[in-house]
Parts: structure tokens; sequence; C-alpha cells
């Protein structure tokens, strides 16, 4: 018995999340307890009204409770999201957070942030030496590339295959289309079909582009549409398609490359398919409905609408060959603190599309995080995805907005340069500020998700 890819992704949500979330709040537990500040709570998930579980072991109670936004450290003489001004009316004690200097109070509160920049590298570095890593040299992509139409009007062709970028070998070719949209791309070198080298300039602004036009792959390898493998119980599955079968029109549309399928299936308005298959010399006619609900007989045209990710179950087999590669301890080090970086680097450079309308409609939550999980067990994945969500925590929470970690460290600095501390009560309205800050963004983001999945 198969489990449903959506528990899949749940569970490996629950478990990624409960590992960061815990070892962000370590981040700030172990310097308080080096620097004697007394820590009441430590807590996995929200505790509101009641948690799941608790015991109190020495001075702090250890929990779980059962809201999983995050979870927390409850540090005696601090103003956080407990809003404790009961205890903040009382004098202070040497054993409070408030009691401490600066400076030991600004590394208790940047610990989480830290912790989760210094594990996401950790965890590259252990992927890379664990597993490897692939990759797609020009010489691989005996077809080259299928272009998008806005990028033909540069120069590029169909057949293209990448050979150096800004003048420098470019080692992964799959990773053109990141590399222009988060990175200075000045100019491609390519190698037309025809043998002919061509270096092309690149307009500044194309990261703009890509993202106003909606063109995030202008290039996808050149490969045909024959299946390798279907997905258990995916809609696939449930159609009838078997590994072999060569897909050679869509909704009465010749197709040669896998490409023409998949943006013939973006632009269907009706959102249904009719595939013909060859299958052993014979022509299929099958019904596809990416949400798995087949209905009636086998030449029925279904009106459907695909899911989120707009997944069939299907892949192909490959005609671009990947190259693996192997490291040693030392190695994996290296590539993978600079594997951190530029995700980090990355993730910061796309940040800035956010504050756009269209920006602002993509913002996604718990929804949008848990499809960032494959569909079936992959611990490779499941790490690589983990790494990433704990490079995201880190830059999100460093953000300067009262009750986040770097609205402490905001005001915290203020007092280092200054010498003056703002007073209680400013801290108390600012983190009040600050939690509704932070409830309306997640209200957006998970109201995004619930968007997507009723009407896209």
């Amino acid at each position: 018995m198969t489990m449903d890819p959506f528990f899949i992704k749940a569970i490996q949500l629950f478990l990624s999340l409960s590992i960061l979330i815990v070892l962000h709040e370590l981040g700030h537990f172990i310097p308080a307890k080096i620097f004697k500040i007394k820590v009441e709570k430590f807590f996995l998930f929200f505790d509101v009204k009641f948690a799941l579980f608790k015991k109190k072991i020495g001075d702090t109670v250890y929990g779980m409770g059962w809201l999983p936004l995050g979870g927390y450290v409850k540090i005696a003489g601090m103003i956080d999201e407990s809003m404790d001004k009961e205890q903040m009316a009382q004098p202070p004690q040497p054993w409070e957070f408030r009691s401490k200097p600066a400076w030991q109070r600004l590394i208790v509160m940047v610990g989480g942030v830290t912790v989760n920049i210094v594990l996401g590298f950790v965890i590259y570095m252990m992927v890379l030496f664990v597993w490897g890593s692939g990759y797609v040299g020009a010489d691989d992509m005996p077809n080259g590339f299928a272009v998008a139409d806005t990028f033909k009007e540069y120069g590029f062709e169909d057949g293209d295959r990448i050979v150096e970028v800004n003048d420098k070998e470019f080692r992964n070719s799959l990773d053109i289309n990141k590399h222009l949209f988060l990175r200075d791309v000045e100019k491609i070198t390519v190698l037309h079909q025809n043998g002919e080298q061509e270096t092309i300039s690149i307009p500044e602004d194309i990261g703009s582009r890509m993202f106003q036009q909606g063109v995030m792959q202008p290039f996808v390898p050149i490969e045909r549409p024959v299946l390798d493998s279907i997905i258990p119980g995916s809609p696939a599955e449930q159609a009838g398609l078997q590994p072999g079968d060569v897909i050679v029109s869509v909704n009465d549309m010749e197709i040669g490359y896998w490409h023409e399928l998949t943006r013939e299936v973006q632009k269907s308005p009706e959102k249904s398919l009719r595939l013909v298959i060859k299958r052993e010399g014979q022509f299929e006619s099958i019904p596809v409905n990416p949400e798995g609900d087949l209905q009636g007989g086998e030449f029925q045209t279904l009106d459907i609408t695909p899911n989120e990710e707009g997944n069939l179950g299907i892949s192909i087999s490959r005609e671009v060959t990947p190259q693996f590669e192997t490291y040693s301890l030392s190695e994996s080090i290296e590539k993978g603190f600079s594997y951190g970086y530029w995700t980090l680097h990355d993730y910061v450079a796309q940040f800035k599309y956010v504050f756009t309308k269209k920006g602002a409609t993509q913002v996604g939550g718990f929804g949008a995080i848990g499809g960032l999980f494959p569909d079936s067990w992959n611990w490779q994945a499941f790490w690589l995805t983990t790494a990433f969500i704990s490079i995201i925590l880190a830059f999100m929470n460093i953000l300067p907005i009262p009750a986040l970690d770097g609205g402490h460290v905001t005001f915290l600095l203020y007092e280092m340069v200054t010498g003056r501390k703002p007073n209680d009560k400013f801290m108390e309205y600012a983190q009040m500020v600050g939690f509704f800050i932070l409830i309306a963004l997640v209200l957006f983001a998970n109201g995004n998700d619930l968007y997507r999945w009723l009407f896209d």
C-alpha cells in the first residue's frame, strides 16, 4: 500500500520544522545558560491555553504545544511574546536577561539565527559528502535547450548549448535559469546547432523581465516524450499510462519533444488533456486527469483542475546525461560552504520581488513550504530542503521586525551605540505591533496557499 503524497509531504514538513525549531531555540537557550540567565520555558510549538505535554527540570519547563507555528524559550526578565508584565514590574534580578550587559544579551538574541545559518551550511556539507552532486555540461546535452520565444529576441535559438557565462566556463548548464534570474549575468556564449559559437549580451534587468513576463524557465532541455516511470497512485497510473509509452499528441496537437507537451499543458485554457500515445506500434487515446478523478469511459474528455504542481506523476527517459562527482571531507566542507553562501545570496536577491504586486500574490505559507518536499520519501531531498528552510528561517528571523530576533537585535544595537536603553513601555508596544504584523503575514501567506488550492 502506497501512502498519499500529501501525507508524505506533511510528515517531512513536520519532521523538518521540528528539527529546525528545537535547534533554533537551543541557539538562544545555550548562551542564556552560559551567561547564567534563567530560562523559564523551552517549548516546541506554542502552548496557547494548554500544552500536549510538559515537564519541569531544574528551573526550566520543557514541553510541546499544540499550535505548530513555531516554538519559543521564555527568558526571565525579557519582554517577549509572553508579555509577562507582572514579572517586568518587579525589581531586576541578577539572573534576569535585563540585568546582563548588552553584549551578552546580543549574543543570546543572535544565537537562534546563527544556529540556523550554521545548520544549513553543515547539512549542505553533509549531503555533498554522503551523496556527492551531479552536473550537466554542454557536451552532456546532445539536443541542447528549447528556448522561450522572448529569449529568441536576444539571439538564442532552439538547440543552443551553454558554453560560457561572463567569459567563464559554465559547469552546470541546468543552472542557467537561476543565474539569469538572480545573479549578474552580462553575457552568455552558446554553441548553435550549426556549430557556430556566439556571445550574446544580456539586458541588465533580465531578472525583472523574466519575473514580469512569467518566463522563469527560458531554457528547457530538449528531450523526447518517452515515459520512463509512473508514480504509483498518480493520475497517470489511474489513466493507464505505462513506462515506454511515447506521447505523440496532446489535445489534438502533434508533438515531438517533452517541452512541447509541458507548454501545451500550461496554456491549455480548459485544463483537460487528451494524450495520444504510441505503445508497441499502436496508438491509444487516454484521458489524463491531474487530480486523479477519472469519470466515465476510456475516450472521455474531462474538465479538470490541475494540482498545484501541475504534476501528472510521470517522468521521461532522460536524454540529458548528468555527470556525477564525489567529494572528500575537506572538499565537501569547501563546496558545502559555497553552496550555502549562494543559496542565501539567491534567496536574499529574490526577496525584493515580494514587494511587487505580482510577488505578493506568490508569497506562500505552510502549503508552499510543504510543496518543497518530494512526493516520495528521499533522504537526500529531505536534507537539502531542510537546509534551504533553515537558511530561509535565519534570514526571516533577522529582519528588523519587533517580535522577531531581528527586532530585539535592532533595539540592542541602538542601546549599544547610544548608551540609552529603550524603556519597557516602548518595548511592550513595539512587541505588540510586531506580533500583529507577524500574524497578518502568516494569515496572508497561508491565505495565498488556500486561494491557489481553490482557484488555480
